[in-house]
């Protein structure tokens, strides 16, 4: 009990400090917003959120990076577009959401290479790295961390160099190279001190306790991962930060065969990372919940942690720690006695560590780390010449940046004060209605998600495959509706959905309910395009049936394919959509006496639309349609 509370009472007081001041910093921000009006300042206020609000809760600094992501690319703002797509993609990333968080991080990488920033490109291949170690791809990881160091080194960057050392001692790690890895820890614990970069400390403590508990040295562990959970909490870190770094200290405490403590210290991190939304960290302490159990011999308690870390890495596409958490559940199996079950887990383990884990992909690294310590050069007097010129340009826009908020700060405040009552009672009724439209929009689409669920576990209690398919097709419309509700709350324009980010989020979906991300490519080329929610609904469906019959006929027998969605507006006011697909190709497909093909015939009368199709190197569908209202 004394244990329970000298570890888990102090974290509830920290974080409920921490959560109140974010909570009232948050809640400022969002009145500034409500009533600035330049296009620079609502950049700077929604950066502010994001940061802030992703820190608190990763779903509401989703919805918060999304507002910023469509300001910038209406302003047409080319500096901080790629900030926003990467700040979008890393909150992706933290929820797991690969593809999105991949999808992203590709855009902002485009934007920092038109502009010239390689700090945020140093940045992003970072993020890139990151993504590759949880797809088990460690050679592409680690190559991305030393294009990130490169970068930095030629910035001259101390505070990139670092975290650029801490990302390589994990990758020489998960190689089973844990010298070199505490060496590069060492080099990052160095480097930090020197230049007292406070932040990146942290990460050091990490790296080197990371190693040390790899070469079985726990009580060094335990040591280097208690000072980096210090050091992040006088830095007031982030709720979902500590969540890793108390892992990391019941991960010790477990090695040490302490694990009364350590399975205090997961839960107390569970708690927090469910509070935070934080899917990685979530999967995470749920398989370590697993493991203690499994080592205290709780069997039975320890194989739902387990077959749920499971299910959330499958589901996810996280292939990073599989191998483990299979090797786990069948060791559980076996003790119940279950050896079929054990035996079927045990071959999973194998076959993903063999996947994930080959010879070619440790040579491949050695090979990329010799590349960059003989590669290394000094910069040049020039390049450095040429980088203060830019940093004294830098402080100058940014004295003259202060100088203009301060003065749009008085007027707006002027203006502010110069408004009647009546328009502030107006102001807040418009407020007041816009969010229970918002709440009405969330609520749908959460009842429209429990739909698809009972969908879910109706189909699973069934064995034909023409009946599970046909339940199946009717979730995908469910969720395909679901979507529109969820754009509608998520954006700023309540009458209205941007259509091309909800045609990327369905078809994504949809490919991932097929299982065929690794074999159909999507793409989405068309410009932003708003349409109300009545034209929405039918377009969504005719997609999604479109898409369904796409992946069940055009790439036979894991045949690789490309799908192509746009939607153009005409001069005229008519609008263009094409689905088409470089598959096998068969007239008529949509045109018979199914459900899917009289459902679109439905809707595409509904919306006074007419359709083609071509059957040519595959298959292209041609919708035009009049809106029954502008957008």
């Amino acid at each position: 009990m004394n244990r329970f509370v000298n570890i888990f009472l102090p974290l509830c007081v920290f974080y409920c400090h921490v959560a109140l001041g974010q909570t009232t910093e948050i809640d400022s921000l969002k009145q500034l917003l409500s009533v600035e009006q330049q296009n620079d300042e609502r950049t700077e206020l929604i950066r502010s959120l994001v940061n802030l609000t992703t820190n608190v809760n990763l779903s509401l600094g989703l919805e918060y990076a999304r507002m910023g992501v469509a300001h910038v690319d209406k302003t047409e703002n080319k500096t901080a577009q790629p900030e926003f797509y990467e700040m979008q993609g890393r909150i992706h990333a933290n929820l797991l959401e690969l593809d999105s968080a991949a999808f992203y991080f590709d855009k902002a990488m485009q934007g920092y290479n038109a502009i010239n920033n390689k700090k945020g490109q140093a940045t992003t291949w970072f993020k890139i790295g990151w993504l590759h170690k949880k797809r088990g791809k460690l050679d592409e990881a680690m190559q991305a961390d030393l294009n990130a160091l490169a970068l930095m080194e030629e910035l001259d960057d101390k505070l990139g160099i670092a975290g650029a050392y801490s990302r390589l001692s994990e990758d020489v790690s998960r190689q089973g190279r844990q010298e070199e890895a505490l060496d590069w820890a060492i080099k990052t614990i160095d480097i930090c001190e020197k230049n007292n970069l406070q932040d990146e400390l942290v990460y050091g403590y990490t790296a080197a306790g990371a190693a040390s508990i790899a070469m079985y040295k726990h009580e060094e562990a335990l040591y280097y991962f208690d000072k980096a959970y210090d050091l992040a909490k006088s830095l007031d870190f982030p709720d979902m930060n500590m969540c890793d770094f108390m892992n990391n200290r019941g991960n010790a405490l477990k090695r040490l065969k302490r694990y009364d403590e350590a399975l205090v210290q997961y839960e107390a991190t569970l708690t927090l990372a469910k509070q935070s939304n934080y899917n990685n960290a979530i999967h995470t302490v749920t398989a370590n919940l697993g493991e203690v159990n499994l080592l205290l011999g709780n069997y039975g308690n320890a194989l739902p942690y387990q077959l749920e870390t499971v299910r959330l890495l499958e589901k996810d596409g996280d292939l990073s720690n599989l191998t483990e958490n299979y090797g786990h559940i069948s060791t559980i199996y076996e003790k119940l006695g279950d050896y079929k079950e054990a035996l079927a887990y045990q071959k999973k383990a194998r076959i993903m560590r063999d996947s994930t884990a080959k010879k070619e992909s440790d040579i491949a690294m050695s090979e990329m780390l010799t590349r960059y310590e003989t590669g290394k050069k000094e910069a040049t007097i020039a390049a450095q010449e040429k980088q203060l010129s830019q940093q004294r340009l830098v402080q100058w826009l940014s004295i003259g940046l202060a100088v203009l908020l301060s003065g749009f700060l008085v007027f707006g405040y002027r203006s502010y004060k110069a408004r009647t009552q009546a328009n502030r009672m107006l102001a807040a009724k418009n407020a007041e209605n816009e969010l229970l439209l918002k709440e009405i929009h969330h609520r749908v689409k959460n009842n429209l998600e429990v739909v698809s669920s009972l969908l879910a576990l109706q189909s699973a209690q069934i064995d034909d495959p023409n009946t599970k398919d046909a339940m199946q097709e009717g979730q995908n419309r469910v969720q395909s509706i679901g979507i529109v509700h969820q754009k509608l709350y998520q954006g700023s324009n309540l009458g209205a959905i941007e259509m091309k980010d909800y045609f990327i989020n369905l078809g994504e979906s949809l490919i991932g309910s097929f299982g065929a991300e690794k074999r159909v490519t999507l793409e989405c080329a068309m410009d932003n395009l708003d349409v109300d929610i009545d034209t929405a609904v039918p377009l969504g469906l005719i997609v999604n049936e479109l898409l369904t019959n796409t992946l069940k006929y055009a790439f036979p027998e894991g045949q690789q394919g490309k799908v192509e969605i746009t939607l153009h507006k005409n001069t005229d006011g008519v609008l263009q959509l094409k689905v088409s697909d470089n598959g096998v190709g068969k007239s008529g497909q949509i045109k018979g006496t199914g459900f899917g093909g009289q459902l679109i015939s439905l809707l595409t009368q509904q919306l006074n639309g007419t359709m083609q199709e071509e059957v040519k190197d595959g298959t292209r569908i041609l919708f035009y349609f009049k809106p029954a209202k502008a957008a």
